[in-house]
């Protein structure tokens, strides 16, 4: 490995990481009994996931593109956009990233874990689901969501507009992130990325949280699947749009 790919596999398990530590920690800070945020709402959490994008695409959107989502990183292999091999160590270093900041979620925010006993508000410090319990809705919220978001995130960064003023087109991300948990996320949640999901699912199995109930695993590949099949139609619109040359 080169050492500039090397800082690119880095950079996106960093940014994973951080999208966790602000996206779900916001979650926590909200649901989770006892913590000074208790109750804050919806709002709160559409920020801190809006923020926890916007930051890795400013710190690392210059390394590695700041993809931090699977989601985005095969749509880019699918259209050729990114080598297949540089998008698996992408994607490893995504998936590692998100179980991280999981873990580090849970950790700073462990005395709160102990003190909950509602198994939705500990799941949903971790994981999706469908308010409803409705597989189609969860499917089709999660596939729609994740592609205006990579639409979006491509347009504003490979535009004109955007590769001049890099951080203008950070701040546009975070806001797409903010305004779709804010808009779309009363279904599910919304992860909008894969790795958001299915690591922290995987923490949310292995923890030892006395009250935390089912990991829902039997609906686990909706988060995964659709944000996927999102992103490849993401890329394709953004990579028509941009074939215009504006």
């Amino acid at each position: 490995m080169t050492p500039q790919l090397w800082a690119q596999v880095l950079a996106e398990f960093a940014g994973t990481a951080i999208l966790m530590l602000f996206g779900n920690g916001a979650v926590a800070n909200s649901e989770l009994a006892k913590t000074k945020g208790h109750g804050s709402g919806w709002l709160d959490i559409a920020m801190g996931y809006g923020i926890g994008v916007m930051v890795p695409v400013a710190m690392f959107g210059t390394v590695s593109g700041a993809q931090i989502n699977p989601a985005m990183t095969i749509g880019q292999a699918v259209y050729g956009m990114l080598p297949w091999g540089n998008a698996c160590l992408f994607i490893i270093a995504q998936l590692l990233g998100a179980f991280v900041g999981q873990l580090l979620v849970w950790t700073m925010y462990k005395p709160h874990y102990d003190e909950t006993t509602d198994p939705a508000a500990i799941f949903g410090t971790f994981s999706t689901t469908d308010a409803f319990d409705n597989k189609f809705n969860y499917f089709l919220n999660e596939l729609v969501g994740t592609f205006v978001l990579v639409f979006g995130a491509l347009l504003a960064l490979s535009l004109e507009w955007g590769k001049h003023n890099p951080m203008g087109a950070a701040i546009v991300v975070g806001f797409i992130v903010w305004g779709l948990v804010t808009s779309l996320g009363g279904a599910t949640g919304p992860a909008l990325n894969p790795a958001r999901d299915l690591m922290p699912r995987l923490l949310h199995q292995l923890l030892p949280i006395e009250h935390k109930g089912s990991s829902r695993w039997d609906e686990a590949w909706i988060p995964v699947v659709a944000p996927i099949i999102g992103g490849i139609a993401g890329v394709f619109a953004a990579q028509y749009f941009i074939g215009f040359g504006f």
